[in-house]
């Protein structure tokens, strides 16, 4: 099914990757979750679809992007996720950025922002014994001269979890097994909100 497609996924590919490099990403995504078999062929298509359509490596350890099995109404689905490192590759790919960072803000650290019609943030790591993270962070500075940030606290960064992700309380949940990245795509996709197109 995935190779009778490879016509479909070429056309929406963009240049950044060929469409048998695409396939065989997409087929070792299938080799190493075998549940996405068993999900609808369409939201399959739909979820690797959206892959080509952004130029982003699906379930490969570059985290750009993830094709995930879920449950929808009872109807087992593959779902299309952005992850941390394919937002930063799309900002990158844009041409208009030419600084695009997330950061952990430890307890240790030096840290302080402020908002308004100057707003600023300063952050200066401990060099030793940083301990637990309590907020993060992202910016990016434009061509243009432009910047923005975002920052949000462990604890808003949380309850966002709860709130949008079904899977937050799962211990196989990247909410659980990997909660920096996690953290870090969540900032940078509210950044990248007010971010040019």
């Amino acid at each position: 099914y995935i190779e009778s497609m490879e016509g479909e996924v070429k056309k929406a590919l963009p240049s950044v990757i060929t469409p048998e490099r695409f396939t065989r990403m997409t087929l070792t995504a299938l080799s190493s979750n075998p549940q996405l078999a068993e999900t609808t062929p369409k939201s399959f298509l739909a979820a690797v679809m959206n892959c080509a359509a952004l130029g982003l490596e699906p379930n490969t350890p570059m985290g750009e992007a993830w094709l995930i099995p879920s449950r929808n109404k009872n109807v087992l689905e593959t779902r299309f996720e952005i992850g941390y490192k394919g937002l930063l590759s799309l900002a990158w790919r844009s041409g208009e950025i030419i600084s695009i960072t997330a950061e952990e803000v430890c307890e240790n650290d030096s840290f302080s922002y402020s908002l308004g019609l100057n707003p600023t943030l300063e952050h200066t790591p401990a060099i030793s014994d940083r301990g637990k993270p309590i907020f993060y962070y992202a910016t990016f500075h434009l061509k243009s001269g432009g910047y923005g940030f975002k920052v949000m606290s462990v604890e808003q960064i949380r309850e966002h979890a709860k709130k949008y992700s079904k899977s937050a309380n799962s211990s196989y949940s990247p909410w659980n097994t990997d909660f920096d990245s996690m953290a870090k795509k969540t900032v940078l996709k509210k950044l990248l909100r007010t971010a040019p197109i």
